[in-house]
């Protein structure tokens, strides 16, 4: 499989992922939630790290060995737990109080963030075309803003909205580290994966035992939350592959996988019967055109 084919199988998991990821938080507690869908990605990638470290020779027969890191290669996996891990937290407080049709296209603006990234810390200079596309995808934010209006989300005012964009910007970095540990520290995808997924998992249960206590929302089990972790790291493992291959180009690989948008869209609109889908389906059209032009 090319970049191109990989960052789109990525895209389907990532798209049903997030309608998963708002059924599991839909006001539930938030810590606890997270916990739930850390441990059951952590769940399926225990079996192959557990046999690599103690049975090497039946994981290598098995095809599961978990490639070494190196202790500089763990401290960086940690440093990207650290992102993501706080752009999760943020993601779900937000998907906590917002539409999905309405937090799924804000989501999928990344490369908005990080092409501005670029610009304030890089001195780079958008084209003609990525100008057009950047006052496109602001231009869809406020059709958004006044559609969101109308359902009682004011953008300015919102917390969920800062939230939102928040998680956004965190998963921006994320994917600029990525390339960062894919094209030149060269970690292996499968052992990046499964060592993050362990982290991700220990860090979300750190944070539920400092703060879990102070949430004032009950924790109501869902079963969508044991999807969500087996969900992400189908969307991972192809993701990782496709950013691992020579010369796949980061923007363009997170931008393909950003149509998840269109699977969270129109799958999440029908299933939480959600209000102004025509609206904020020319407003989604907006932001599509909008990435299209950035690329």
């Amino acid at each position: 499989m090319g970049w191109v084919s990989l960052a789109l199988v990525s895209a389907l998991f990532l798209g049903i992922y997030d309608v998963g990821k708002k059924s599991a938080v839909d006001n539930n507690a938030l810590f606890p939630t997270l916990f739930l869908c850390s441990a059951s990605a952590c769940a399926l990638v225990l079996p192959p790290l557990g046999l690599t470290l103690f049975a090497p020779s039946l994981a290598s027969h098995l095809g599961w060995t978990v490639e070494s890191l190196g202790r500089r290669g763990h401290l960086l996996i940690m440093a990207k737990t650290s992102i993501v891990t706080a752009s999760w937290t943020l993601s779900f407080m937000a998907l906590r109080k917002l539409p999905l049709s309405i937090a799924a296209p804000l989501r999928a603006t990344g490369p908005l963030f990080t092409l501005l990234g670029a610009i304030i810390l890089f001195g780079e200079m958008p084209s003609l075309r990525q100008w057009c596309g950047i006052l496109l995808i602001l231009g869809s934010y406020w059709t958004f803003s006044v559609i969101g209006r109308a359902e009682g989300i004011h953008f300015s005012r919102s917390p969920w909205i800062w939230a939102l964009f928040g998680a956004t910007a965190l998963g921006s970095v994320s994917a600029l580290w990525d390339k960062n540990l894919l094209q030149r520290e060269h970690l292996p995808p499968w052992g990046m994966q499964v060592w993050f997924t362990v982290y991700n998992a220990l860090l979300q249960g750190a944070l539920w035992a400092t703060f879990g206590r102070m949430e004032r929302t009950p924790f109501k089990f869902r079963a969508s939350a044991l999807f969500v972790g087996p969900l992400l790291l189908g969307a991972d493992a192809a993701y990782f592959r496709a950013l691992a291959i020579p010369g796949a180009p980061v923007s363009i690989v997170s931008s393909l996988r950003r149509t998840n948008v269109v699977v969270s869209f129109l799958v999440g609109g029908l299933a939480f019967r959600e209000k102004n889908r025509r609206k904020k389906a020319l407003a989604l059209l907006g932001v599509l055109a909008g990435l299209a032009l950035l690329l």
